[in-house]
C-alpha cells in the first residue's frame, strides 16, 4: 500500500495560481496517488480561474503605474509575465496601442485570457500563450519595450526575475511589477514568521529599489497598493466561491484545508496590513 501526504500552503500572491505552493511530503509513490496530486493542482487552478484577478490589485493601480511608462507606439511590444486570466492585461490594452503578449504556466488561465481578449475586441494585438517566465523566455533578446508583472515575480524571486528579464528589454525599455514588501522596519513575530516561510525575499522598499538599481535599471517610481486592492478586489470576492467549493466537494479534506489557509491569510492581512503590502516598482533599463 502506498501513500502521498499533501499539505497545501497558501502564501501571499498574485496574482495568479502563483500565490499557491504545493508542498509534498512523500512517504511513497503510486500511480493512484499521482492522480490525487493532479486533482489538487487542477482544483486550485479551478478556484483562482473564477476571479477576474488572481491576486491583489486594481485597474487604478495598473494605470497609475502605466503613467510612468513613456514612448510606447503601435510598433512597440509588451509582455505581461504571469498574466493569469488577464485582468490587468486588458486594462493595459485599453490604454496602449502596442502588441501585448500574456504569458502564464496554466492553460486554464490562458484560455480565459484569450476569451477576455476576444470579448473586448483586443484579439488582433493581445494574445495569451502558455509558458514559463523563467529563462529562456519565448521572446527575442532586446525585443521588448515593456515587461509587466503583477504579483508573479516571487515565483522565481525578485532579484533573479529582474536580472533574468533584463536581456529581453531594449535599452531604455521599462519594467513594471508588484512585489510583496515590508512597509516598516520592524514587525510582529507572527507575520514575520509567516512571510519568512512563504517568501523569504520579502524586504523593505529601499532594499527593493536598490536591487532594481543594482540589476541595471534606473528606478523610476514606486508606490504602495491601497488596502482596497486586497480587501474589496481580492479577499471579498472569494467568500461566496469558498462556500460553493465546500459544497461542491463535501468532506474533502484537501478543499477544507485549502479554504482554511485562504481564510487564515485574509485574517493575517486584516490584522497586520500596516506592516506589509504589495508595492509597484517601475524601472527603466540602462
Amino acid at each position: 500500500m502506498c501513500f502521498i501526504i499533501l499539505s497545501i500552503i497558501i502564501i501571499q500572491m498574485h496574482e495568479r495560481f502563483r500565490r499557491t505552493f504545493i508542498v509534498l511530503n512523500i512517504k511513497a509513490m503510486s500511480t493512484e496517488q499521482n492522480t490525487i496530486h493532479e486533482f489538487d493542482f487542477n482544483l486550485i487552478c479551478e478556484y483562482f480561474s473564477m476571479f477576474e484577478r488572481q491576486g491583489p490589485g486594481s485597474p487604478e493601480a495598473t494605470l497609475k503605474a502605466l503613467s510612468f511608462v513613456e514612448g510606447l507606439t503601435a510598433d512597440s511590444s509588451a509582455a505581461d509575465l504571469g498574466c493569469g486570466t488577464g485582468g490587468q492585461t486588458m486594462t493595459l490594452a485599453g490604454k496602449l496601442p502596442c502588441r501585448i503578449t500574456g504569458l502564464d504556466l496554466f492553460p486554464d488561465f490562458i484560455d480565459r485570457f484569450n476569451q477576455n481578449s476576444v470579448r473586448l475586441g483586443f484579439q488582433d494585438r493581445v494574445k495569451g500563450i502558455v509558458g514559463s517566465f523563467a529563462d529562456p523566455l519565448p521572446f527575442e533578446k532586446e525585443n521588448l519595450d515593456l515587461i509587466w508583472s503583477e504579483g508573479a515575480i516571487y515565483h522565481i524571486g525578485f532579484r533573479k526575475g529582474i536580472e533574468t528579464w533584463r536581456p529581453y528589454l531594449k535599452k531604455g525599455a521599462f519594467i513594471a511589477l508588484t512585489e510583496a514588501s515590508w512597509l516598516t522596519n520592524n514587525r510582529p513575530d507572527e507575520i514575520r514568521n509567516f512571510w519568512m516561510e512563504a517568501y523569504n525575499e520579502i524586504d523593505t522598499i529601499p532594499t527593493k529599489i536598490k536591487q532594481i538599481q543594482d540589476a541595471g535599471y534606473l528606478p523610476v517610481a514606486s508606490f504602495v497598493l491601497p488596502d482596497y486592492c486586497w480587501i474589496e478586489n481580492f479577499y471579498l470576492p472569494q467568500l461566496q466561491v469558498q462556500e460553493e467549493f465546500l459544497k461542491k466537494y463535501p468532506g474533502n479534506s484537501t478543499v477544507e484545508r485549502f479554504i482554511e489557509m485562504e481564510r487564515h491569510e485574509q485574517d493575517l492581512f486584516m490584522k497586520y496590513r500596516e506592516y506589509y503590502g504589495y508595492v509597484f516598482y517601475i524601472g527603466r533599463k540602462l
